[in-house]
């Protein structure tokens, strides 16, 4: 045995115990520091309510959490730091009012878990089981905000969602752009044993390829959402389920096949809704929607004024019109927020040329 040994061990010991008093210190700061945080957040909710102002401010959250990723310097990543952040923001925030978020449901949808991304934790969790639901909640005051998605990459626009905004008062204040994997769990034990497959139909489209190659031969059941899939599926040892990760945790299934997505970036983006519109955070988008006369040459009409402008615009998509019969609307989402110049005069040259806008809703862009 070497003489030193013994030495370097002791040694060794010695800072691995300076390392754990050292990390007892700044765990104690840490706290500290978080506690004296939430006084402030206080002080200021005293001074919102003596002057009436809005109690959630959706734009000065994504400047917090902007500035956390740029000033990060690591070992962590930019995105555990902002999460990690993101709970103490909403953990603040529960100290003024706890908020009620409606989404759709349920537990452990993918819905769910934007609202987890967007809020944070420390919220009162409404799920219900339709779009306009949701919409139904907040527009009378029994939730504070709603969650629903809006598009998907693969699939695109959810026609619900958009038929819900054309027809609300409320405003978009809020994204949430969230990567979708979905999984297939079962209790099976192997995929070669599974005999039945519960599946909601939109997550059977985006893994058409992948289920048509392995279960083309079992029974397809078309199911509401991803977790009551996963639900009946943890009831019934042959059937199996495509869910997300949340839903697999939730009913202890053990996952048989992971990202079975037929596009690896499979992504699907949510809104969020509520009485007051967002304030201008400096990395914005504005969603509106047009209604323009029948009639040739509208639509170039429609878009003029943004190039014009020189607005960017992310999407236009058409929808008919519930008004009459083989008319449409646009809706678009552009850069900028609707209290810019350069969004205002955009905006003022599409209804000068004799089409309908309705702002949806300006507010910051996802991360």
């Amino acid at each position: 045995m070497s003489q030193d040994g013994p030495s370097h061990n002791g040694e060794s010991d010695g800072r691995q115990e300076e390392l754990r008093q050292e990390i007892d210190r700044l765990d104690a700061e840490v706290q500290r520091l978080i506690n004296q945080r939430a006084a402030r957040v206080l002080e200021i909710a005293r001074i919102k309510e003596s002057n009436g102002g809005p109690f959630y401010r959706p734009e000065r959250e994504a400047q917090i959490l902007a500035r956390v990723a740029e000033r990060n310097e690591g070992p962590f990543p930019d995105e555990d730091m902002v999460r990690i952040f993101r709970e103490v923001m909403s953990s603040c925030l529960a100290l003024e009012r706890r908020l009620r978020i409606a989404f759709l449901g349920p537990e452990a949808s993918f819905t769910h878990t934007a609202v987890q991304v967007h809020f944070g934790h420390a919220v009162e969790e409404h799920p219900v089981a339709a779009i306009a639901e949701v919409f139904r909640e907040v527009e009378a005051g029994t939730a504070d905000y709603g969650v629903v998605p809006v598009e998907n990459s693969t699939e695109g626009v959810v026609n619900a969602t958009l038929d819900q905004l054309m027809r609300t008062s409320l405003q978009i204040c809020g994204e949430v752009a969230l990567r979708v994997e979905h999984h297939l769990m079962s209790h099976a034990g192997s995929i070669g044993a599974i005999q039945r497959l519960y599946v909601h139909p939109q997550t059977r489209a985006q893994c058409r390829e992948w289920l048509h190659a392995h279960l083309d031969g079992v029974e397809w059941v078309e199911v509401p959402s991803n977790a009551e899939a996963a639900r009946r599926a943890s009831q019934e040892p042959e059937s199996a389920a495509v869910a997300g990760a949340a839903a697999a945790e939730l009913y202890e299934l053990p996952i048989l096949a992971a990202g079975i997505e037929d596009e690896p970036d499979n992504t699907t983006r949510f809104v969020v809704v509520g009485e007051e519109g967002a304030g201008v955070s400096g990395n914005d988008k504005t969603s509106i929607v047009i209604s323009a006369p029948n009639r040739p040459g509208s639509l170039f009409q429609v878009l003029q004024p943004f190039s014009r402008a020189g607005v960017n615009l992310t999407k236009i998509v058409s929808r008919p019109a519930r008004s009459s019969l083989w008319e449409y609307v646009f809706f678009l989402d552009l850069e900028g927020h609707r209290e810019e110049p350069t969004v205002q005069k955009a905006l003022e040259g599409v209804t000068e040329g004799g089409a309908a806008v309705k702002v949806l809703g300006s507010y910051p862009r996802a991360r």
